[in-house]
């Protein structure tokens, strides 16, 4: 993590999209808009926190939970040797233990900025022929990503369009994230991680197909507009974190935009239910995650504290 960030107003600012590399943050650089993250940023949000409670951002997995296209989740407990004779030892010692046969993109997730790239070069001009094997990214990888603790917002948009689940093709309007900020009384700030709630997680176990299908979320227009606010990561209780399918016919290209041109995490499958049960919009974001060496994504469970 930088010591403090002092970048030029340039690394705030969206890159000219035929030449968006190198990064901002330097030509070296595989960390991304975590730069942005200097001691001040955080004793800021460690302000936010009153009360001392504490709210997962989780959602439990397992075999059921619906992923994306060919991604799946499978937990085996096995109970090595008890087979062959039982318990061990004149304490009859036993245990269990996990085996997990799955991808890192299933359930709620980190997806680095090594995971999505245009025409297979990613985030600060990486070609995947350079950095990319069977065995993990050389480059990128989520082993590179610090601790991320800073203030997190969440936008109701649910509530703001009266909607328990809102609808599959609804995209996000620079003004209707304006008009909730405003509702909230909160204000998009450098450094900060930006949720959305749209209802989608009561979808599981109830619309799983339609779950996976389509989404709601923001579009271009507004990734630019949170881009250029200075945020670290994007995301909420969605599976893409941007509308899908976009109406432009092209493929996760807020995705990209933010992943490999700006260097902005995505967070998927948040839940910020319970937060918002009780009234809460900002809060302290705390992720630690596991640091899979050569992964570009991995299961996660961030914490707010209010």
């Amino acid at each position: 993590m930088s010591k403090e960030s002092s970048l030029p107003p340039s690394a705030q600012s969206a890159p000219n999209d035929e030449a968006w590399y190198p990064s901002a943050y330097g030509a070296n650089d595989e960390i991304g808009a975590v730069n942005l993250l200097g001691p001040s940023v955080v004793l800021d949000a460690v302000k936010l926190v009153k009360t001392g409670k504490v709210y997962p951002l989780a959602v439990p997995i397992d075999k059921h939970l619906p992923a994306f296209r060919h991604r799946s989740f499978h937990l085996y407990n096995i109970q090595p040797g008890q087979q062959e004779g039982g318990s061990k030892g004149p304490n009859k010692f036993t245990f269990n233990d996990e085996l997990v046969e799955g991808w890192t993109g299933v359930g709620t997730q980190l997806n680095g900025i090594g995971h999505i790239g245009i025409d297979n070069v990613y985030y600060n001009g990486h070609h995947a022929k350079d950095f990319v094997t069977v065995e993990g990214v050389t480059k990128l990888g989520v082993e590179k990503v610090p601790p991320i603790v800073t203030r997190g917002v969440v936008l109701d948009m649910a509530e703001f369009y009266g909607a328990d689940v809102v609808d599959d093709d609804k995209e996000f309007s620079v003004a209707d994230l304006q008009a909730v900020c405003e509702k909230q009384g909160i204000e998009i700030r450098k450094g900060d991680v930006v949720l959305f709630n749209t209802g989608w997680l009561g979808l599981i176990g109830k619309e799983n197909e339609r779950f996976l299908s389509v989404e709601p979320g923001i579009g271009m227009e507004a990734a630019r507009w949170l881009a250029d606010r200075g945020i670290v990561a994007f995301g909420g209780d969605t599976w893409a974190s941007e509308i899908y399918p976009n109406k432009t016919g092209e493929e996760f290209p807020v995705n990209q935009f933010m992943l490999a041109k700006r260097g902005i995490y995505n967070l998927e499958l948040i839940d910020t239910r319970a937060l918002l049960r009780d009234g809460i919009h900002e809060f302290l974001f705390v992720l630690g995650h596991p640091l899979y060496k050569g992964s570009t994504q991995v299961n996660v469970n961030p914490v707010a504290l209010t």
